[in-house]
């Protein structure tokens, strides 16, 4: 268990807080089972509620909560999951998962974000964001990733925090795409013929 989980545990018990208000992983100290998740996941929650983006085809970036009221919310990226935590501000979050990019299969198996390793602004393309925010489940292959890859290796929360400060110019250059977009199609979508 990590130390952070572990403040996090102390913290909430001496504040008087109930287990349901502590994460999964600080559960797992008190002695509690820790929130596992659904193996149907991509079932569940096959698009991302925010930009409707296929979690399967970006299985690599996902990322799944569970929340304390029993929400499960799959996103396609640390960028819409951050989008998720901000307007699900009174319910915690019991349970973070995320793509483990270390993992091996046609689809990428989850890890816990406390133990996941983020290697953030490499030069692998970033889903939903300019700068990629990549999880590995041992730091070993973010490592691995970095020397190959450039960027910085950071926690969920410095990830998360950098998805946060990116927010704005992210969210600034997909609407300009999405514009573009549209006008492509409006620009190749023959006139209607003139009616006789």
């Amino acid at each position: 268990m990590t130390g952070h989980a572990l403040f996090i545990r102390n913290a909430c018990l001496s504040l008087g807080l109930t287990l349901g208000f502590i994460p999964a992983s600080a559960q797992a100290v008190a002695g509690k089972a820790p929130v596992v998740a659904p193996a149907d996941e991509l079932t569940k929650c096959a698009k991302c509620p925010y930009c409707g983006m296929d979690r399967t085809r970006f299985h690599h970036a996902r990322v799944l909560v569970q929340y304390s009221d029993g929400l499960l919310e799959g996103t396609c990226s640390l960028h819409c999951a951050a989008i998720s935590l901000s307007l699900h501000l009174d319910q915690d979050p019991v349970g973070i998962w995320v793509g483990d990019n270390a993992g091996t299969g046609a689809i990428l198996p989850l890890v816990d974000v406390d133990r996941a390793t983020f290697l953030v602004g490499s030069r692998v393309p970033g889903v939903m964001t300019a700068t990629s925010k990549v999880a590995f489940g041992t730091p070993e292959a973010a490592k691995a990733a970095q020397a190959a890859q450039g960027g910085d290796l950071m926690t969920f929360d410095q990830a998360l925090l950098a998805a946060y400060t990116d927010m704005s110019k992210d969210v600034a250059r997909i609407r300009k795409m999405r514009a573009e977009r549209r006008k492509r199609m409006q620009e190749s979508t023959p006139a209607p013929a003139p009616k006789p």
